[in-house]
């Protein structure tokens, strides 16, 4: 997406997604129909039977309809979408559409909906072309050295902004570093982004405008898996940019998963298991690839292929260490005036408790390995008070050094 946009184009994509949620509601009612039907009564299971077989011709009709409905209406939003000009977009609406991908981003991806968000380099709310003379238009003030910002779930780059504080911006004044922001569909699996991310940066190392001598990633929660996911793709494959890369700066990072997530897939299971709500069960499974990602804090493919992501709430996950050869920071955030209390360890920023944070895991072969003077936790803080000046001090600190 870029700073203009088309509004019809914007209308096919919201149409799309509400054809797909009448298609999904329709689904929802024939199967809770269809439980009813099969729990014993004194009529028995055989009628129940019958009235499932007499009322799935219904459903089957009312969903023809409805497809053939949004079809019709999606190819006359084709037709006239060349026919009105575009439009800036705003900040609310990007707001929007960055919480629409992290809902349902792969869904989006999937369905080839014009409301998916892509992995792009922004500058100036546009996205920007990995190409010399892209580079050097967009970023007329290179530096040797760049910080990328990569953000978190349900965001997008033009929220890096808090209480009038850029970590981006006052890097670049403070440290010379040039800002480079990243925009990506948080909705999609963290490897799937990792392994984007990793190729977008060696892109961007191969056309940016002068020598680069050193790279520094800042990432704020979902953004640190991606960077990890990213660094451990680009180990692979071999890839240049991971030479130059110098820190890592994880910001409420749920390096070990998120609590809600995991009390989500609880709920879920539990709904599954109940006779008359277990139809409802598939609102369960709208949530996105990305956010059951951050149920343990999946960083690679192997974490997820080749099972059900809604199946079980075992940690599976592959290990990845942090690299060695790179300088890790970790800050976490607690809403209480002690990071040893209940809460902080249960709920810490309200999002991210503050072991998951700092790496901190009962298994010692988990534990992510940050000295201790580069671990810092923010008090009296909340999830994205870690994006705000009172912060800052401590990341301008660490990448000065």
């Amino acid at each position: 997406m870029d700073a203009r946009r088309n509004v019809i184009s914007d209308l096919r994509g919201a149409s799309r997604l509400g054809i797909d949620s009448t298609a999904g509601v329709i689904g929802l009612v024939r199967a809770m129909h269809a439980d009813v039907a099969r729990l014993p009564t004194a009529l028995g299971g055989p009628v129940g039977d019958l009235v499932n077989a007499a009322t799935n011709v219904t459903y089957r009709g009312i969903d023809g309809i409805t497809r053939i409905v949004g079809t019709g209406i999606d190819t006359a939003l084709a037709l006239a979408e060349p026919l009105l000009g575009d439009v800036r977009s705003s900040q609310r609406r990007d707001g929007l559409i960055a919480a629409l991908n992290g809902v349902l981003g792969d869904h989006l991806a999937e369905t080839r909906n014009s409301l998916a968000t892509t992995m792009e380099v922004r500058a100036d709310g546009r996205a920007v072309a990995l190409t010399p003379a892209g580079l050097a238009a967009a970023f007329p003030r290179s530096r040797t050295h760049v910080v990328i910002l990569v953000h978190g779930l349900c965001m997008n780059e033009r929220q890096w902004m808090r209480r009038g504080h850029s970590h981006g911006a006052a890097l670049m004044h403070h440290l010379e570093r040039t800002p480079v922001y990243v925009r990506y569909n948080t909705g999609l699996h963290v490897s799937t982004n990792g392994r984007a991310l990793s190729e977008m940066l060696e892109a961007l190392v191969a056309a940016w405008p002068v020598p680069l001598e050193s790279i520094d990633v800042v990432a704020h929660s979902m953004g640190g898996l991606v960077v990890r996911s990213a660094h451990h793709h680009a180990t692979d494959a071999g890839h240049e940019w991971v030479r130059r890369l110098r820190a890592l700066v994880f910001l409420g990072t749920p390096h070990h998963g998120a609590p809600l997530e995991r009390a989500g897939h609880r709920l879920h299971r539990l709904v599954e298991k109940t006779p008359y709500a277990r139809a409802f069960a598939r609102l369960g499974k709208i949530r996105s690839a990305g956010i059951t990602d951050l149920r343990h804090g999946n960083l690679v493919d192997e974490d997820w292929q080749d099972t059900d992501r809604f199946a079980h709430g075992r940690d599976t996950r592959r290990l990845v260490p942090l690299p060695i050869d790179v300088r890790c920071f970790a800050v976490a955030a607690t809403r209480s005036r002690s990071a040893s209390d209940l809460q902080s360890r249960l709920m810490g920023d309200g999002l991210v408790p503050v072991p998951s944070a700092l790496g901190h895991h009962e298994d010692a072969e988990r534990t992510l390995a940050f000295p201790a003077a580069h671990q810092w936790i923010a008090h009296e803080s909340n999830h994205f008070d870690l994006l705000g000046p009172g912060v800052y001090e401590r990341l301008r600190g660490w990448l000065a050094d």
